[in-house]
């Protein structure tokens, strides 16, 4: 597997060498141009003095074998154009309109011949610049110029000087920029080191400290002492992923040992039901009662699995709900009909009140069953004589469904817990109404899955007030009855 490391290491080694490479380059390319520039700059220089000259003195062409061949004392009569002319005569040759050599330096070598288009442009009065090798290799730095009289060309100037200067001065800036170049990678490589080490500690420290937790101390958190801040969103992150995996540990250990300890109550009752019905021979009636018994304990065990199976499909990563528009009032009438009868058994008025609101995006038989377990719930908990209202209001967040009751209300440090499974406010009375403790986180399943919300208001002595908060659905108006 690759280093992260090695990686930063390698990544910056190859960005620093590209980006070294581009400015050698670069340099390389600068300084050959601006040498370039330079040698052609002075040879047009040259060779527009000398054409001025013989310009204006065209009898400096016959004077000039005797002035700068033969060495004897000239008989020019500007000194300064003779000394001039002595000076830049090793490198100058004139030819003909045709290329035909009419006069050249003492110390001119032969050169080629220029070539027939280069020719052809000096003639139409362009300077022409070439590189042509000298016997021994060596690169020269050419220029031609017209020289015109009487509106013709009469002559080609030709000046030349060796680039071997300019290829010393390049191969010296080569050498200097491999020398710095290896000189910076080298400091890349060691920097880079440094500072994947710097960078990377505290992942170090993260993963030092990851590895030694251990399921007695899952507690123990990070704390990095790190300067950078997406570090410290790391160890916050990390943190709140411990808290996370802590708090389902704990309450998949609760639900475990709550819903064993649930089937263990009805299991064992069924069991001593039937050893105690086969120890002796019983009466119809007997046995007609004891069956009746078991068959209340396997109604206990076959809700306590079935709201199981429901919180296990609600926390599935594919809720079972299909939303679609929906109105409540006529769900909620339906409701209250149907559990009209169960109330006036607990000798409790159950009613409706609702107002305009939009229709909501739901599942009509996951709302349902939400609705059922709050008005259960109330019910159960309403002593004899009081009242469960259910209300039906459009809020700013969407169309609120609240379920009322007189009951006894719930004490504030029981609250957080609620909906959390198999927790019961009151055990022993809860176990006497026959309830499982997954009413409530069912009905929270069932608000997420909705996108919705449920709260709770509820004050000892008074009653409580579960208000369960669902989006409205923005396609529709209002629905008025």
């Amino acid at each position: 597997m690759t280093s992260f490391r090695g990686l930063v290491r390698r990544s910056a080694l190859v960005l620093i060498a590209g980006l070294i490479l581009i400015f050698s380059l670069l340099v390389y390319w600068g300084v050959d141009t601006l040498l370039h520039q330079y040698v052609d700059g002075r040879l047009f220089a040259l060779a527009e003095m000398l054409g001025r000259l013989i310009q204006q003195r065209p009898d400096l062409i016959q004077l000039l074998d005797e002035d700068l061949l033969s060495g004897e004392e000239s008989t020019v009569r500007n000194e300064e154009e003779s000394r001039q002319l002595r000076e830049a005569a090793h490198s100058v040759r004139l030819l003909s309109s045709d290329g035909q050599v009419v006069w050249k330096g003492s110390e001119v070598v032969p050169r080629p011949p220029m070539d027939p288009a280069a020719l052809d442009r000096v003639r139409r009065g362009e300077t022409v610049y070439d590189t042509v090798r000298a016997m021994d290799g060596s690169p020269i730095r050419r220029v031609s110029f017209p020289i015109v009289s009487h509106g013709g060309l009469r002559y080609i100037l030709q000046a030349e000087a060796s680039l071997l200067f300019s290829q010393k001065a390049l191969t010296g800036l080569t050498l200097l920029l491999i020398i710095v170049s290896v000189g910076i990678l080298a400091m890349a490589w060691i920097s880079s080191g440094w500072l994947a080490r710097k960078v990377l500690s505290p992942v170090a420290a993260l993963s030092a400290t990851a590895a030694t937790i251990s399921e007695p101390d899952a507690r123990h958190r990070f704390v990095l002492d790190a300067p950078y801040e997406e570090f410290q969103q790391l160890t916050h992150a990390f943190n709140a992923m411990m808290n996370r995996l802590q708090k389902s540990r704990e309450s998949q250990g609760y639900f475990v040992d709550y819903a064993a300890h649930e089937m263990q109550t009805p299991l064992t009752i069924l069991q001593a039901n039937l050893e105690v019905t086969l120890n002796k021979a019983r009466t119809i009636e007997e046995y007609r009662d004891a069956l009746i018994n078991n068959l209340e304990q396997v109604e206990r065990l076959v809700t306590l699995t079935r709201e199981l199976l429901t919180l296990t499909r609600l926390a599935g990563d594919r809720t079972p709900v299909r939303r679609a528009p929906l109105e409540l009032q006529s769900l909620l009438q339906e409701l209250i009909d149907e559990l009209r009868v169960l109330a006036e058994d607990h000798q409790i008025t159950l009613s409706l009140q609702t107002e305009p609101t939009p229709p909501v995006l739901g599942d009509a038989q996951w709302l349902k069953q939400a609705v059922i377990n709050l008005l259960d719930n109330a019910i159960r908990y309403t002593p004899p004589g009081g009242e469960v209202t259910v209300r039906l209001r459009a809020t700013e967040e969407g169309v609120a469904i609240s379920v009322e009751d007189t009951g006894p209300g719930i004490e504030s440090q029981h609250v957080p817990h609620l909906f959390e499974r198999f927790y019961r406010a009151d055990f022993a009375r809860a176990r006497d109404c026959g309830g499982t403790g997954l009413g409530l986180p069912i009905v929270k399943g069932i608000a997420d899955a909705h996108g919705g919300t449920i709260t709770l208001e509820t004050e000892v002595g008074k009653g409580s007030v579960f208000t369960l908060i669902l989006p409205a659905d923005k396609n529709s108006s209002p629905s008025i009855h």
